[in-house]
């Protein structure tokens, strides 16, 4: 693991870090393969539409592509990328001139189930509802107590997954992947614009949808709905997109289209 702090290797996070204190940052989780950060770009564009909503300055984009690429393993990898708004006073006024703390990290490949991406995964329903909140909608702020609440609702390794809905009975997306399921011969995915994150998978799903002249339809999912869909996947910076095989004891086909757009992805 190599870490940067504020671009130091050597830098430390101030104890009265507001990262720490409430969650007051951004996040980003980025693919590298061969050597290159996938869709850094991409990354990049969705935490300065963050930082522009939660009014948190960054610094020049030139020098946050620098560290990236810094951090990047010679072959497969993660970059896990934290902005916050700095320290601070105790309570929970900003300060008027905040001084960002930036925190990039480069880390191992993740293990994962090297079937999921031609058999398919298991996926359940979480207990957990995630609240509404437009201003926070879409993007990754470092608040993911609901994800964490939810992920521990199992603990079994044969599910890879579940689905998370909110207070109307809606499925948003999985503890840390977004979804789309083809209902009625199109593929649907939840709108993100109350909860939910607009993942850069998601991005590159509906970017090649479009290419292929089925563009996806972007609404809301009762959960109703989606469990009566022929088939579902599921998307992340990591993974790519894995087919599922089986939704709360209901068995699905894998779509066969999950590994054209996989084989997409990685032309990109």
């Amino acid at each position: 693991m190599r870490a940067l702090v504020n671009g130091r290797e050597d830098g430390r996070i101030d104890p009265m870090d507001r990262g720490l204190h409430y969650g007051d940052g951004l996040f980003e989780t980025i693919a590298v393969l061969d050597g290159r950060a996938r869709f850094r770009d991409w990354h990049l564009e969705r935490l300065a539409e963050g930082a522009a909503r939660l009014a948190i300055p960054l610094p020049e984009p030139g020098a946050l592509r620098a560290e990236i690429d810094a951090a990047c393993a010679a072959g497969q990898g993660i970059v896990k990328l934290i902005v916050t708004r700095g320290a601070g006073e105790r309570g929970y006024r900003p300060p008027r001139r905040p001084e960002p703390t930036r925190v990039v990290i480069g880390l191992p490949w993740p293990e994962l189930p090297p079937t999921a991406w031609t058999r398919g995964v298991r996926v359940g329903w979480c207990r957990t509802r995630l609240g509404r909140n437009p201003l926070l909608a879409g993007i990754k702020h470092l608040n993911r107590l609901e994800q964490v609440l939810a992920r521990a609702e199992w603990d079994d390794d044969g599910t890879a997954e579940a689905i998370m809905m909110d207070d109307r009975d809606h499925a948003i997306g999985g503890t840390q992947t977004n979804l789309f399921a083809w209902i009625a011969d199109r593929w649907i995915t939840p709108v993100v614009d109350q909860c939910g994150v607009a993942g850069i998978m998601r991005r590159a799903f509906l970017a090649w949808a479009a290419e292929r002249g089925a563009p996806v339809i972007q609404r809301a999912l009762p959960a109703a709905e989606l469990a009566g869909a022929t088939s579902m996947l599921l998307t992340n910076a990591v993974i790519g997109a894995w087919p599922v095989n089986e939704l709360a004891g209901r068995a699905m086909a894998p779509d066969p289209r999950v590994a054209e757009f996989n084989a997409w992805v990685r032309r990109q």
